[in-house]
């Protein structure tokens, strides 16, 4: 097989994403690519998580559905994803839950549970593990593997004497070394990818490695039992990093000085990666410091950027959806000033706290419009994590150089997702400042002769500058002239027609795919991965595709993306979007007057998955229906 998916699932706390990132060094070091998407709920620990992760000699950008292994840490995950397992996979389970019966477990909704045993009914066999596994192993020729985990996990704990209360935590290091030993991968393979992980934890390496050879001892004739083929070509160097990775190494490249956050889901992660490498030894020298400051609330966050941004520090925050509205007064102060700020919004599920560790991406119109009063400012968005790189470089770049700020908007989905991919290169990102003054007597900061005033920075000799939140003159002072207000707002505003002029093409919309397709995909942000996928997927069944990649949002670039939807047939054009209202479309109507109805839509805060697109774009240009709402995922 040229792609593997799988499933490992247990309680919130229990080590899933130490899974992940063991198995995705692993894959990384064999040539292999993956991306793997983390589901939790919004609690600590106990309720039901679990990593969903596809595996292949090709890049691969998307998750599917069935996945070809199961690998449970407990009865709760072999009850909620039983029936996403393909003819033929594997289940790894522990046998101490055979007894289990769906009543005895407290964790799951009831919604959740009533679903569940319709399914169970469905199928006529009683709703207890045991049942389940045999129905598997009879009717859909699953290789259920049982595994003892306490007799493993006693084992470890006599060997290494571990407290009883702690071994739950090696669960984890048991799912680890099934799989890699179902895939075929040799054991150093997998040890090398533990002790990597927990470098500078030797003797937790150690215990995990030591589980790796008990399994390889005890279960060897499961061995490549699924067989992923080996890659055609090694990639080279690969990196292994999350969406939130990424922006920070990005941020770092483009000299981000000032990180400030307050902490949310999904966005604390990059500023804990930031915190790491707030200074860092390279050959040409020290790198920062960045001064990573965790303030008491969001509107302090946006205050304290603004106000290091006036002293000439590239500044920025993150945040997610309840935190961007808190932030929108400072926003707007942002904007009557001229302030170039870089605001990274990670959407999540709404409204109100909404799904807190679930994707979305309905919070576009939010990004674009928030704020009262008319002002200029920027919105970009990105695909996937290489563009998130340059991307979040680009949004330095454009603050300081158009003097506005900017709304680098992401989602739960790039943010929370772990891939291989080939890594950025530093040598492409250009740094540009815009246009700087040195100040100095009767300086106007907000001079009105050209749309970009040279910026002085506060502190500057001889210079004594005015940010007020009220409409001022070219000095900054307080002033409510009609004759000057016209001039001043119109100076702001009109930097729009500016930005959207002198972007180039690649950095505001893409066209990637079939030159001639029979149907054409429209999206931006995490929908460029499984929408590419798809397209490939169809394309073997002889249907070609392209797809629209947006990436400048705001000033949306309404005349390129006219020019490039016109050359199409209007009837082929589909847009793609985790929203339910898939806003993607009010902006285009807004921007271009072009009505476009069909689209596939998911606001469940699951992520999009390859076969969900394949089979709505089916239905759509079959004429069976204008909408798709997706909803696959537990």
């Amino acid at each position: 097989m040229d792609e593997i998916c799988l499933i490992i699932g247990g309680p919130q706390g229990s080590g899933l994403e130490t899974s992940m990132s063991i198995l995705g060094y692993a894959f990384a070091r064999k040539g292999y690519w993956f991306i793997a998407d983390r589901e939790y709920f919004s609690n600590i620990t106990g309720r039901h998580s679990y990593i969903h992760l596809c595996v292949s000699t090709l890049p691969v950008s998307s998750l599917r559905y069935p996945v070809d292994i199961l690998a449970a840490a407990d009865a709760e995950t072999i009850f909620t994803h039983f029936d996403e397992l393909s003819i033929g996979g594997v289940l790894i389970y522990d046998k101490g839950v055979l007894g289990k019966k769906l009543e005895d477990i407290p964790s799951i909704e009831d919604t959740t549970r009533e679903r569940i045993a319709g399914k169970i009914k469905e199928l006529g066999i009683q709703p207890t593990v045991s049942s389940i596994v045999n129905h598997l192993e009879s009717s859909m020729s699953v290789k259920a593997v049982g595994v003892d985990y306490q007799v493993l996990l006693r084992g470890l704990a006599a060997k290494y004497t571990i407290d009883p209360k702690l071994l739950s935590r090696y669960v984890s290091g048991i799912i680890v070394a099934m799989i890699s030993l179902v895939l075929g991968l040799r054991k150093e393979v997998s040890q090398d990818a533990v002790s990597r992980f927990f470098r500078g934890r030797p003797i937790i390496a150690e215990q995990n490695n030591a589980l790796i050879d008990s399994i390889y001892e005890m279960y060897s004739e499961l061995a490549g039992i699924v067989s992923l083929d080996t890659p055609t070509a090694r990639p080279g160097k690969l990196m292994v990093v999350t969406g939130n990775d990424i922006v920070a190494i990005g941020k770092i490249v483009a000299g981000v000085r000032l990180q400030s956050y307050y902490p949310i889901t999904p966005a604390a992660d990059e500023s804990f990666l930031l915190e790491k490498y707030q200074v860092i030894e390279a050959d040409e020298g020290v790198i920062g410091p960045i001064i990573v400051f965790q303030t008491e609330d969001e509107i302090a966050a946006v205050s304290s950027i603004i106000g290091a941004s006036l002293t000439g520090a590239r500044s920025s925050t993150s945040t997610s959806g309840p935190g961007f509205d808190l932030m929108v007064e400072g926003l707007s102060y942002a904007g009557m000033n001229e302030a170039p700020i870089v605001i990274t919004y990670y959407q999540r599920g709404g409204p109100s706290t909404g799904q807190p560790t679930r994707g979305s991406q309905s919070d576009l119109l939010n990004a674009v419009f928030a704020g009262h009063g008319e002002f200029a400012r920027v919105v970009l968005s990105s695909g996937d994590h290489v563009e998130a790189f340059y991307d979040t470089i680009d949004a330095f770049n454009i603050a300081e150089k158009y003097q506005v700020p900017v709304i680098h908007i992401l989602d739960k989905f790039l943010a929370n997702s772990l891939v291989t991919i080939t890594p950025p290169d530093p040598g492409r990102a250009e740094i540009e400042r815009g246009l700087l003054s040195s100040g100095g007597p009767n300086y106007k900061r907000f001079d009105s002769s050209k749309l970009i005033s040279p910026r002085a920075f506060l502190g500057a000799k001889d210079t004594v500058m005015w940010y007020s939140g009220d409409e001022h003159n070219e000095y900054g002072h307080i002033e409510e002239d009609p004759v000057n207000r016209i001039k001043m707002y119109s100076k702001r505003i009109e930097k729009l027609e500016l930005i959207r002029k002198e972007l180039p093409l690649e950095k505001k919309i893409t066209l990637l795919g079939h030159d001639n397709p029979d149907f054409i995909l429209v999206g931006w942000g995490s929908t460029k991965g499984v929408s590419l996928d798809a397209i490939r997927a169809l394309g073997k069944e002889g249907m070609r595709g392209a797809y629209v990649n947006l990436k400048l949002l705001w000033p949306f670039p309404g005349e390129e993306f006219r020019s490039i939807l016109e050359r199409f047939d209007k009837e082929k054009i589909i847009f793609v979007e985790h929203s339910y209202g898939v806003s993607l479309r009010h902006l285009v109507a807004m921007s271009t007057g072009l009505i476009i109805e069909k689209n596939i839509a998911k606001f469940t805060g699951r992520p999009l998955t390859r076969e969900e697109v394949v089979a709505g774009v089916k239905k759509i240009i079959m004429g069976e229906t204008l909408r798709v709402v997706a909803f696959h995922g537990a």
